[in-house]
């Protein structure tokens, strides 16, 4: 049995270009293969490619819209070949060039986070992408870790990270999947376990349902989580949830199966993947968590940079400051470390009176015992 050939697909310029020529939204595109609006885009950026049955599906969608477009295209050009003339032609060929006007196909919010006018600096493309993703983001990291405060500083710190790289943030095919990975690396680090503000429980939420749900979210595994939520609650491709989990696909798909069952095992209510969906969606927004805005992000994080900057400066200071004054005190030659004595052979040892006897020390005791009576100076007498 031979595997036939896979069908080939245009550039993801081209296929975006099909798209909008047709006046379709990537969710519009999505609903007819089958498929969620994150994976259109990643097909349309280059992220990831289709395969197996959406491959062939979106392989016909698009040459409908391409035949549909050539179609187009000729039924324009005929009427016009018809009534052009000699006359015409002579004046097209002795009239100057005219300017040819390209209209620019209107941009999806979801793309560019400002509408059809794309920011035109840094300041506000980053302005639009916080207030397109922020709000979401929170909520999104609230269900990852059960704290509201730690989902708050996770994402603010996320965005302050994506200031300080901004070049590369800008350039990424999706800026918002960047920011949501710093913001869960963040939330999810062990080091949160030492602080005193975590010590007690976050309050938690006011229905029951919703409180069972958390229990539930919070008892996973922290990667069996995050893969759940990515999944199933933000809408992600497997290869996308594997790629920002740095996990493989089937470890992935693994993760998504084990946290289902043991989510259904204790809610049977929510076995069914769209029952989960919906659940977790009304959670997040249940909750009303509202992020700072974008300026007071941008000039903590700059603070932050500073802050940093100036202490690598004064710790660079401090090190040039010591190793300039050990090169002053230090000495400037060698002084040779003296050799250990080595015992000379045919030399005898030195020797001495050695230790007194009894006897010896009787005697001496006898001697002074005697002298002691005994006139104190002895003076010489003539016979």
């Amino acid at each position: 049995m031979t595997q036939s050939p896979a069908t080939p697909l245009p550039t993801p310029t081209e296929r975006r270009r099909l798209r909008v020529a047709r006046s379709l939204t990537q969710t519009q595109i999505a609903e007819r293969v089958g498929v969620t609006r994150e994976t259109v885009r990643s097909w349309e950026t280059g992220r990831t490619a289709p395969r197996g049955r959406k491959r062939e599906a979106y392989a016909r969608l698009l040459a409908e819209l391409g035949r549909a477009e050539t179609g187009t295209a000729a039924a324009d050009a005929r009427p016009a070949a018809k009534t052009r003339t000699k006359a015409d032609a002579r004046a097209e060929k002795s009239a100057p060039a005219a300017p040819v006007a390209v209209r620019e196909a209107p941009a999806e919010p979801s793309e560019t986070g400002d509408g059809p006018d794309r920011p035109r600096s840094a300041t506000e493309a980053f302005d639009a992408l916080y207030a397109h993703s922020a709000p979401h983001l929170v909520r999104q990291t609230y269900l990852l870790t059960g704290r509201r405060t730690l989902a708050r500083e996770s994402v603010e710190r996320a965005f302050q990270l994506a200031w300080q790289r901004w070049p590369e943030v800008a350039v990424d095919p999706d800026p918002v999947s960047w920011v949501r990975a710093a913001a869960y690396e963040y939330a999810m680090s062990p080091w949160h376990r030492l602080r005193p503000a975590h010590r007690q429980p976050d309050a938690p939420p006011a229905d029951a349902d919703d409180r069972k749900l958390m229990d539930v979210l919070q008892s996973l595994p922290p990667a069996y989580r995050r893969t759940l939520l990515l999944y199933d609650g933000v809408g992600l491709d497997l290869p996308e949830t594997a790629a920002e989990t740095e996990a493989s696909t089937p470890a992935a798909a693994n993760r998504i199966l084990h946290a289902r069952e043991a989510v259904a095992e204790q809610l049977p209510d929510l076995a069914v993947p769209e029952q989960l969906h919906r659940r977790l969606t009304e959670l997040a927004g249940a909750e009303k968590l509202d992020a700072p805005g974008s300026t007071l992000v941008r000039g903590a994080g700059e603070k932050r940079v500073r802050f940093w900057t100036r202490t690598a400066i004064a710790v660079t200071a401090l090190i040039v400051g010591m190793t300039v004054l050990t090169l002053r005190v230090a000495p400037t030659h060698y002084d040779p470390t003296p050799a250990p004595g080595a015992p000379i052979s045919g030399v005898p040892p030195l020797t001495g009176p050695g230790h007194l006897t009894e006897q010896d020390l009787a005697l001496r005791e006898a001697l002074k015992k005697r002298l002691s009576g005994g006139p104190e100076r002895l003076a010489p007498v003539a016979e």
